[in-house]
């Protein structure tokens, strides 16, 4: 659990200071579940830089609350929360210094999502909160007002969870600050998981991610593994200690984020993923008589291929299959050796390229139609799909014929920019297997929409 918290201050002399006004939100990594927003009677005068910033001056103080009379509710909210702030060693600072004038001592693990966005979201021009979130794309209202700078906060937050694919963020979130113990029940471990769409992550006792899971109902699947008897099960159950889930509301960013981060984390309980195990690829060429033609070659993965397979066979029987559907000869089909007629000439199926009768135009233009189909509709697509939330949208971007990364969009502003976009999306590596996987959804019309950012340039 997280307190987001937003203070403005008196300015003045350094720890001299006080609060002119605070905001807390408590974040559970997906919604706000309380909130304390309070002008407070700082009991000096405040600077005029400060009154001109914030706008907030003596007048409106007079009859707000002075920090002992809400001491109370600030410890309440912030029991068991790592404290959250853009900045946060003023917040946290301003914080100390009230609390140690009351006697008492405010002990809290912090995260900084100054110093979280600069890693995660890398050479932006500025992080300074109001161009930050502009450049995300997040909206902000009444700036320099604690409630303001802390909802934009909130939504930055979020941001970063998204895109925190190491896991820096949840191994800290669930470790308990006094003294590192977290729940070993496994009752309670599969209570606190969310019967939704998404990807979770089972960790040891030190928060270290051991394995890496996608469902369609995380609790489901987290209740066969913790409370299974099979061989993988029982594994699990010997170092898992927590769980942490985080809901994508698209089977296809599940999908995808179980395979980026596997691939980042290497989990000791996840084995190799899918795109480990592909062992060849179909290649296109030309022919120097100027007719296209395929080979099936040795897996790469940074060669984009049509198709990828695992075993050859499976390439060839695919191949043969297009070839009939298409009446595509077999000898640039990369089946057969180009110096006889092909098999499917002798069965009519092919128009006779394989002994020069069909020109290179007609027989071109047939399996360029096969191998459109086997590509993006155009290089550069914006796929849509449900979000975590009504009102929020899941986004893949695919640039130059290539998955470029996924990530989650509030607003329609958000969606039209194409650099905001980018800086929202978490970039994946190339990968035929991750390609191959949307261009399944693609084909099977399982996406909410599709936006071809090439007829928006």
């Amino acid at each position: 659990m997280y307190a987001i918290i937003d203070i403005e201050t008196t300015g003045g002399k350094f720890n001299d200071e006080a609060i002119t006004e605070i905001a807390i939100y408590k974040f559970d990594g997906e919604k706000i579940v309380d909130q304390f927003i309070s002008l407070v009677n700082p009991e000096k005068k405040i600077q005029p830089f400060v009154e001109k910033l914030t706008g907030i001056n003596s007048k409106m103080l007079i009859n707000a609350p002075k920090f002992f009379e809400i001491a109370k509710r600030i410890i309440e909210i912030t029991e068991d929360c790592i404290i959250v702030a853009h900045n946060i060693n003023f917040d946290y600072r301003i914080l100390n210094i009230e609390f140690s004038r009351l006697g008492f001592k405010f002990n809290k693990a912090t995260l900084c999502t100054v110093e979280l966005s600069k890693s995660l979201i890398p050479k932006l021009p500025s992080y300074k909160l109001g161009k930050l979130v502009k450049s995300l794309g997040i909206p902000i209202k009444n700036r320099h007002r604690a409630f303001g700078d802390a909802k934009a906060t909130v939504l930055l937050f979020k941001l970063l969870l998204d895109k925190d694919t190491s896991k820096k963020i949840i191994t800290q979130k669930i470790i308990d600050v006094n003294g590192n113990k977290v729940k070993t029940k496994f009752i309670d471990v599969i209570d606190q998981t969310k019967p939704k769409t998404g990807v979770y992550y089972l960790h040891n006792n030190s928060g270290r991610v051991i394995y890496i899971g996608k469902s369609l109902n995380m609790r489901k699947r987290v209740r066969q593994h913790l409370l299974g008897n099979d061989k993988k099960s029982l594994k699990l159950q010997l170092e898992t200690k927590s769980v942490s889930c985080e809901e994508t509301g698209s089977e296809l960013i599940a999908l995808l984020k179980e395979m980026n981060e596997i691939k980042k984390l290497s989990p000791k309980h996840n084995k190799k993923h899918k795109n480990q195990n592909l062992k060849f690829g179909i290649e296109q060429g030309i022919k120097s008589n100027g007719y296209n033609y395929l080979r099936i070659s040795h897996y790469h993965d940074e060669v984009n291929y049509i198709y990828t397979f695992k075993n050859i066979n499976n390439a060839r029987k695919f191949l043969l299959k297009k070839s009939l559907e298409y009446n595509l000869c077999l000898n640039y089909m990369g089946i057969e050796p180009d110096e006889y007629e092909c098999s499917n000439y002798k069965l009519n199926k092919c128009l006779g390229a394989c002994i020069k009768n069909e020109n290179q135009k007609s027989f071109n233009e047939r399996m360029n139609n096969f191998i459109k189909k086997s590509h993006f509709n155009s290089p550069n697509l914006l796929l849509i799909d449900k979000g975590r939330r009504n009102d929020e949208k899941s986004i893949i971007l695919i640039i130059d014929f290539k998955l470029y990364g996924y990530g989650f969009a509030d607003l329609n502003y958000q969606i039209r920019n194409i650099e905001t976009i980018k800086n929202i999306i978490t970039k994946v590596n190339h990968s035929n297997y991750a390609n191959n996987l949307v261009k399944q959804f693609i084909r099977k019309n399982r996406l909410a929409q599709i936006i071809n950012l090439d007829d928006n340039a």
